[in-house]
């Protein structure tokens, strides 16, 4: 008898993140606690203080999945990396627009 582990912490839902992995019964994505761990040093017990409605076992499932997974999540990450920054490109810093202003009026 073998148990699917990951499946009780990770499921994709087409229409809910994107239909990307995510924690069980949450809008935290696989990618967000990759992320979280890898590129901002947040250890497992640190993702959990910051998100106490998750348990460490769904913390070290999505980083299983990433494991498992680590071309489809990196392709992920670096969508919405791509996504913000044309965003940025296509909006205008209100700040920026301000400073502006009053350097020229």
């Amino acid at each position: 008898m073998s148990i699917a582990i990951i499946q009780e912490h990770i499921e994709i839902t087409p229409g809910v993140c994107g239909g990307k992995p995510r924690i069980a019964g949450h809008r935290i994505r696989v990618q967000d606690i990759v992320v979280w761990h890898e590129q901002m040093g947040m250890s497992p017990d640190e993702i959990l203080y910051h998100y106490p409605s998750i348990t460490l076992s769904d913390i070290y499932a999505a980083l299983a999945y990433y494991h498992d997974r680590p071309d489809e999540i990196r392709s992920a990450i670096e969508a919405d990396a791509e996504f913000a920054r044309q965003l940025k490109a296509q909006t205008p810093s209100l700040l920026q627009q301000k400073l502006k202003t009053r350097q020229h009026g």
